[in-house]
């Protein structure tokens, strides 16, 4: 029944939206500038903010980055009310940095992967509501009609259960007014969708590679344009060569792997070392973990892990990645700090003093040699 009604929502969909673009570049060279954010997860008060922070965007919202490369390293829906407005913003400003000279990589994470195929988990109410309008209600009730004759052509083990209206209201609840929207917005060939299909999963800019999540050792050693190619294929339902058929839900793969950013250095610094001789880059920038509430370098600033935590009791840093002029910092409330290399304490007792005090900042400054070990009390790695 499940794949009866996925068929029809993409077969309107492909009535409602032309084809998927081809993918985008994905490796560039020379590139002064490059700001990167972390998850946004529908937060777009923090999207403005650090945008209208990094000089990215003016008054107006328009682009004013000039040649500068906006990295937002995925997994911009989920959890909060506001995901379209984010993705509206990206599209909107993309063709508007082109033409400066600029570029907007909006990666594909997990959580977009997630919405283009159908797993729902983490949408929230909001985003649902967000494309609710006049024609809703009719939209929702031919899509129920669709759905309860699936039911009763393949039903369940069980029987058809009674059909009543406390099934009605239950069903209803479950899908809410907008649901049948936003499943065609982000169809594989809806307006989302395709969207997140034509972009990358995985950028290599000088020498960083940016992605949502990393890769892990047993992944298969591909190239930026090959494992682009393998999650294009995947999210648009088309035979992938030569990888896993899994690649957007391998717990290897870009979208999904922890190790760079949970597992122990000593431990992880081999795979390390053979990814950065493989993709021919000295760091790697990732988002997916909260370790910290901080843009974390480990492996002497080898790995940057992007995606910011909020200490309990305290408001978000909205922090964020810059480089330029081969320097590497955050910019964390407000404030720029210096990524160093070989020693990270200057850098977590800078970022620390811009904290009210607290017992983690000062167990971060005291163990800034082993960060694995001083922010494992922040760490939310099992969030999916």
């Amino acid at each position: 029944m499940i794949d009866r009604l996925r068929t029809a929502f993409l077969a309107l969909a492909l009535l409602l939206f032309p084809a998927a673009p081809a993918a985008a570049q994905a490796q560039w060279d020379n590139v002064a500038r490059v700001v990167a954010f972390g998850d946004l997860h529908g937060d777009y008060a923090k999207f403005l903010a650090m945008a209208g922070e990094a000089g990215l965007i003016d008054a107006r919202g328009d682009w004013s980055g000039g040649r500068t490369h906006l990295v937002q390293l995925g997994d911009v829906p989920d959890r909060g009310a506001d995901t379209r407005k984010i993705v509206e913003h990206l599209m909107r400003l993309e063709p508007q940095a082109i033409r400066a000279g600029g570029r907007v990589h909006a990666l594909i994470g997990n959580h977009e992967a997630m919405n283009v195929e159908g797993d729902l988990r983490y949408v929230s109410a909001g985003e649902f509501a967000a494309f609710v309008d006049r024609g809703s209600g009719r939209r929702r009730d031919a899509y129920y009609r669709q759905w309860l004759a699936a039911l009763q052509a393949s039903p369940p083990p069980e029987g058809v259960p009674t059909i009543d209206d406390a099934f009605r209201a239950k069903w209803d609840a479950e899908h809410p007014l907008g649901y049948v929207e936003h499943r065609l917005a982000w169809s594989p060939q809806g307006r989302y969708g395709r969207w997140i299909a034509g972009h990358s999963a995985v950028v290599r800019i000088d020498d960083t590679l940016y992605l949502h999540a990393g890769i892990g050792p047993s992944f298969p050693p591909l190239s930026v344009e090959a494992i682009n190619d393998a999650v294009h294929r995947a999210l648009l339902k088309a035979p992938v060569d030569a990888t896993p058929a899994d690649i957007t839900t391998n717990e290897q793969g870009p979208l999904w792997y922890r190790g760079l950013a949970m597992n122990a250095e000593a431990a992880e610094a081999p795979h390390l070392a053979a990814l950065l001789e493989r993709h021919r880059v000295a760091r790697i920038v990732v988002g997916h973990t909260r370790r910290a509430p901080m843009v974390l370098p480990r492996f002497n600033g080898r790995v940057i892990v992007a995606d910011v935590a909020v200490a309990e009791g305290q408001s978000d840093p909205r922090a964020w990645l810059v480089q330029e002029g081969g320097a590497v910092a955050a910019v964390h409330r407000g404030t720029r700090v210096a990524i160093g290399g070989a020693d990270p304490c200057a850098y977590f007792a800078a970022v620390a003093a811009l904290e009210p005090p607290s017992a983690a900042n000062q167990r971060l400054v005291a163990n800034c040699g082993a960060p694995q070990g001083a922010v494992a009390a922040a760490s939310s790695g099992s969030e999916r």
